[in-house]
């Protein structure tokens, strides 16, 4: 007796790097455009190390810390929200796909509709303030003279992966919230683009009731301010270093949210 064979199932990781091979296919069709993408967010991002360094020649310190302790803060943060623009652009842009009654299309298809969403847009062209963010954080280790090791190269890597799990957290709300608005909530961005503004300088130079929401309702601090006084050896704590992985758990309810939404979900029609 013959077995009906199953059909092969792609894994979701496979199809993911499928989804964004084909974003970067169709942006190296126009080279000149993409370049030049990339070197005005590298710019753009580049005014704000600029003020930062105007401000510094101005003050020599700001709430106590010094100007390279907040060049690591400013690089750290950047490069956090630009991986996160980066993987997570498709809840950014979700509310076209809402209006337009796309996600009547991705519901139909036998894959999570989250992988789907975030296949459906990857931006390269955030590489230049990577790399920007890069070179800052460079040139912040070199003035602060921090002595370079294991357990401090993995509190960096840590702040970034737990910062791109923040930030993505913060885009699958508003795109949570677009089942029901239809349209992207420009408040939002007081937690994306502001924070990315004042995630420039440490979170307690904003007072202890800041600090108490970044740490205990969007875990700002966690992925910022805990890990970077590791890093700069105002604290010797090692527990400080998993900080930012513990933050990931803000990822839940965001994720909670999105489901109730899609429970939720009616046509908008096209």
């Amino acid at each position: 007796m013959k077995t009906e064979k199953r059909p092969y199932k792609i894994p979701a990781a496979k199809l993911y790097l499928h989804y964004v091979s084909i974003q970067i296919r169709s942006m190296m069709q126009y080279k000149k455009s993409f370049i030049m993408n990339v070197l005005g967010q590298f710019l753009a991002s580049f005014n704000a190390f600029a003020g930062l360094h105007f401000l510094f020649m101005r003050f020599h310190s700001i709430a106590g810390y010094s100007y390279s302790e907040v060049l690591l803060c400013f690089s750290v943060t950047l490069m956090e929200f630009s991986l996160a623009e980066c993987v997570a652009r498709g809840f950014d842009s979700f509310s076209k796909i809402v209006r337009q009654g796309a996600f009547d299309r991705i519901m139909t298809r036998p894959r999570n509709e989250i992988l789907q969403v975030l296949g459906n847009n990857f931006e390269l062209t955030r590489i230049g303030r990577m790399v920007q963010a890069a070179i800052v954080f460079v040139y912040g280790i070199s003035k602060s003279g921090t002595e370079w090791n294991v357990d401090r190269a993995m509190a960096v890597l840590f702040m970034l992966i737990g910062g791109t799990g923040v930030f993505s957290g913060i885009f699958l709300i508003n795109a949570a919230l677009c089942f029901f608005t239809l349209e992207g909530l420009e408040f939002i961005n007081i937690f994306t683009d502001g924070a990315r503004e004042y995630g420039q300088y440490p979170i307690d130079i904003y007072g202890k009731r800041m600090t108490r929401f970044c740490t205990f309702v969007i875990p700002y601090a966690l992925v910022q301010l805990y890990p970077l006084k590791y890093l700069t050896g105002r604290s010797d704590n090692v527990f400080y270093i998993f900080l930012p992985l513990a933050a990931l758990l803000f990822l839940v309810p965001c994720y909670a949210l999105w489901r109730f939404g899609v429970r939720k979900y009616k046509s908008s029609g096209s």
